[in-house]
């Protein structure tokens, strides 16, 4: 089985727990009565480290897997690969 773990994982990683938690917080404050606004605030939390984790992996494929399949291209072909890679950035 091909290990596919990067250096970016771990930042991952550690954002999807901060989710988590934030998720938490989100079912306890519904349980515990609080307001839709605080819940809300929680909820948009959880969505932008999830989309952030995300955003992450992404990228960190397009960094390591794509360049590592592609192999060295010369500058003259590289241009729809790194145009794709700045696309990618408003994911």
């Amino acid at each position: 089985m091909t290990d596919y773990r990067h250096f970016s994982h771990s930042d991952i990683v550690n954002r999807l727990r901060h989710a988590k938690g934030h998720m938490r917080s989100v079912v306890a404050m519904i349980e515990g009565g609080r307001s839709c606004l605080d819940i809300t605030q929680q909820l948009h939390a959880v969505e932008r480290a999830v989309a952030q984790a995300k955003r992450n992996l992404i990228h960190d494929h397009l960094d390591h897997c794509l360049e590592e399949s592609v192999g060295p291209l010369p500058r003259a072909k590289r241009g729809s690969i790194d145009d794709f890679k700045e696309i990618a950035r408003y994911l």
